[in-house]
């Protein structure tokens, strides 16, 4: 059974970088069927898909976070990982790393509370 577990810090400043790291257990980041992705909710809102890494091992953003967002994998260490640079209070969220084949994600990490403040 695929497990995703994230890490990273739960307080970051404004206008510095939020590095958010997930590992996979139980599956392959090198997967040629699954894709992998971070989204967020804020308090109060909806999930927000940020961006993800294709099974091809492209990743793909969400036009609207494009700008601030990178996402990349460490095949050593069945890990991806996430930052957002420039962060404001407005990215103050849960982020979770998720999983899937195909359409929608199958597999979700517990979730992790970041705050923006200073």
């Amino acid at each position: 059974q695929v497990q995703l577990q994230e890490s990273g810090p739960g307080l970051v400043k404004p206008s510095q970088t939020l590095s958010l790291t997930c590992t996979v257990s139980g599956g392959s980041i090198t997967s040629s069927v699954h894709d992998w992705a971070w989204i967020r909710q804020p308090p109060g809102g909806g999930l927000e898909w940020m961006g993800g890494i294709a099974p091809g091992g492209s990743s793909i953003y969400n036009s609207s976070l494009k700008n601030r967002t990178s996402i990349s994998r460490d095949t050593s260490k069945n890990q991806f990982s996430l930052e957002l640079i420039t962060v404001t209070p407005e990215d103050t969220a849960v982020y979770y790393c998720v999983g899937g084949v195909g359409v929608g994600f199958d597999y979700w990490g517990q979730g992790t509370q970041v705050t923006v403040s200073s």
